[in-house]
């Protein structure tokens, strides 16, 4: 079928508008019609090339929809079925045995290809391939098709247009909490850079009691919107060289918990370098491959943990609905994050994005 999509021609181009032919869906796989889709940092990594994604090619993978048709072995979805596209996994190796989806051991290759696991592409542009499957969905048009294990069937009643926007950072940076980190009630929580990823880290940290939240950033913006979402201090960075002080004069012993967003090397060491005894960082930010950061190996000996996590080691049938749930209870109020833009402004979201001026651009798309 004809979709309008977001094509990207070559590494560091702009996303144009177009007119490509979406494959039909597959026994397995369903049609999404796409309301709106999240953009988030990682789309515009592979904008421009950070990963192994051939061009031309459509990104986007944070797609929230309805479901419009189901292949013939389909047995949990429906036409008419709310969904949120999640990330994919292989579902057979050693960490997907452990029910932890998001470390699948062939993730990159199921996000990044830009093809169906067996090779194929969901997408052509006069005969020719555009490649797609970013994440297994490519959200970036106004159709998408998913495989039914990373399609999650949500409640009808919740705004579907904020929804998919819970996908990828959101769900990285509540589940960065939630899953991995499992604070208790009074555990001090340093987070470097409060954009998407780190704001969600922030209310989901406020949720599980933490105290005191510190949000470090550059802008005051963000700052401002931190504070007002529960961090208890804020810094910021720009032109300090005291962070590590200020806050372990904050804290007193350091910080039990940090999560560094920034994916800046110099970052992440002041985010090991704030931690007590026995803490534990989270890098969550996405960096280039070869990217170094050097740690005291006598500070690290003290008990202390440098953690990368992915997805918030999420299993996305069982936490995305529980997100839906809590923006419906108020408990996470993701749309404070949010920027909606028209599919066609993709460009000026993605500039606002890359800027700091959107927290979380949202595009609507047209139907």
């Amino acid at each position: 079928m004809q979709i309008t999509a977001a094509v990207v021609a070559k590494k560091f181009s702009p996303f144009v508008i177009d007119t490509v032919e979406l494959d039909d869906p597959r026994p397995d796989e369903v049609l999404v019609r796409v309301v709106a889709s999240g953009i988030c940092q990682t789309d515009l990594h592979g904008r421009d090339g950070y990963f192994q994604t051939p061009f031309p090619a459509v990104f986007g993978h944070e797609g929230g929809g309805v479901v419009e048709a189901v292949g013939s072995a389909v047995t949990t979805l429906k036409p008419g079925d709310h969904v949120i596209m999640a990330f994919p996994f292989c579902g057979t190796c050693p960490n997907c045995r452990m029910h932890m989806p998001a470390q699948c051991v062939d993730s990159m290759k199921l996000k990044a290809d830009g093809t169906r696991a067996d090779g194929s592409t969901l997408i052509k542009k006069n005969g020719a391939p555009v490649y797609s499957a970013f994440f297994q969905q490519s959200s970036f048009g106004t159709y998408a098709i998913a495989n039914e294990r990373f399609a999650v069937k949500v409640r009808n009643d919740a705004p579907l247009e904020r929804l998919g926007a819970l996908a990828c950072g959101m769900q990285t940076g509540a589940g960065a909490v939630f899953n991995a980190m499992k604070p208790a009630a009074g555990d001090s929580l340093a987070i470097f850079g409060v954009g998407g990823v780190g704001l969600s880290s922030l209310m989901a940290a406020k949720l599980a009691g933490c105290d005191p939240i510190i949000a470090v950033d550059v802008q005051d913006n963000r700052l401002e919107l931190a504070r007002t979402l529960g961090a208890t201090h804020t810094i910021n960075h720009s032109g300090r060289t005291d962070i590590v002080k200020a806050i372990c004069d904050i804290t007193g012993y350091g910080a039990r918990f940090s999560i560094d967003t920034s994916a800046r090397p110099e970052i992440l060491r002041e985010a090991v370098e704030i931690l007590m005894p026995l803490g534990t960082c989270i890098l969550l930010g996405s960096a280039r491959k070869g990217t170094d950061v050097a740690i005291e190996m006598p500070f690290l000996q003290n008990g202390r943990t440098l953690r990368g996590v992915i997805q918030g080691w999420s299993e996305p049938q069982v936490f995305l609905p529980h997100l839906v749930d809590l923006m419906m209870e108020g408990k996470f109020p993701a749309e404070r994050l949010m920027t909606f833009y028209p599919f066609a402004e993709i460009n000026q979201a993605a500039e606002d994005a890359a800027t700091g001026k959107t927290i979380k651009p949202v595009l609507r798309m047209p139907h």
